[in-house]
């Protein structure tokens, strides 16, 4: 996490009650002719099979200093860049920004735009954020950060308070979902707190967001891990790590296709293990601005073929 995105989940409330929880194969070399066929096949098969990644969406965290001071105007260039969807996240004005959930929802019809699901504080009033987030349409409500914990039964009290919370969400008719920093994905006695969390989590429940950058940041391959709990990871955080980071640095994240994740693999991988929304994040701009930078990973995406 970024020292900036915990003072803002300090500040707002987020950090406090997360720890109240608990805290190819090789060619013959003869016949040639032969072999050149089939490769060429072979290659207009592949291109044939490959498709555009399809909608995706932005998480407004992206545009956290932008956003706050004029939200219909950052979500009227939000659909211009070519975004369909957004993520929200919790802020001093609460999850609709000073807008009613009915006013904020008209917006992003205007404009083309769906809200698929919000970043909020699980610990407050849960109930019925869940049922005004279900009332104007959201699939998600997520918890976006818990911190990493002491002892493994402490992942496993956090495990259990997130059942807990997708009882709430699924009465809504909504759907519940942890969004993972790189804590989860570092052994804790021999074990791997995410393995926790997915073991201990009833899956009609709790559904999970990848960070996929967290998971690159602590050292593991989220297509291992998108293949080992197949249809659990249904929404995703797309960001890119630079190439020149530090296996400890944290905040190094850049404009899409400039860094070191490989998207058009991953991604393919996702799509075949159960992934339904992919949502861009950025949280570092070398030389850009958020806005510009919004701009680049949509029009990465929208090239993106997997």
């Amino acid at each position: 996490m970024s020292s900036n995105r915990r003072d803002f989940l300090k500040k707002s409330g987020l950090f406090a009650s997360a720890f109240a929880f608990g805290s190819l194969a090789s060619c013959n070399d003869s016949g040639s002719g032969s072999s050149e066929k089939k490769d060429s096949t072979a290659a207009t098969a592949s291109t044939v099979t490959e498709q555009p990644l399809g909608d995706f969406g932005l998480q407004l965290y992206t545009l956290r200093d932008d956003f706050p001071k004029d939200p219909k105007g950052v979500l009227k260039q939000v659909a211009g860049f070519g975004y369909k969807q957004v993520e929200g996240f919790e802020g001093p004005n609460g999850l609709w920004w000073g807008l009613t959930a009915v006013d904020f929802k008209k917006t992003l019809d205007e404009l083309g735009l769906s809200m698929v699901s919000s970043h909020c504080d699980t610990g407050k009033d849960f109930e019925k954020k869940a049922a005004e987030a279900a009332s104007v349409g959201l699939k998600y409500l997520i918890n976006p950060y818990v911190g990493a914990q002491k002892t493994l039964d402490d992942y496993k009290k956090l495990a259990e308070q997130f059942n807990k919370n997708g009882e709430i969400c699924k009465k809504n008719g909504i759907r519940f979902a942890y969004h993972n920093h790189d804590y989860s994905f570092k052994a804790l006695d021999g074990q791997m707190p995410q393995d926790i969390f997915l073991q201990n989590t009833d899956a009609s429940l709790v559904d999970f967001e990848m960070d996929m950058y967290w998971v690159v940041t602590a050292g593991q391959d989220p297509e291992a891990w998108m293949k080992k709990y197949a249809n659990r990871f249904t929404l995703c955080h797309v960001k890119d790590r630079s190439k020149t980071a530090k296996a400890e640095e944290h905040d190094a994240s850049v404009d899409l296709g400039t860094g070191s994740i490989d998207y058009k693999k991953v991604l393919k991988t996702a799509s075949q293990t159960g992934m339904k929304y992919y949502i861009v994040e950025q949280e570092k701009y070398e030389n850009s601005t958020p806005l510009k930078s919004a701009e680049v990973d949509a029009a990465y995406l929208k090239a993106l073929t997997i």
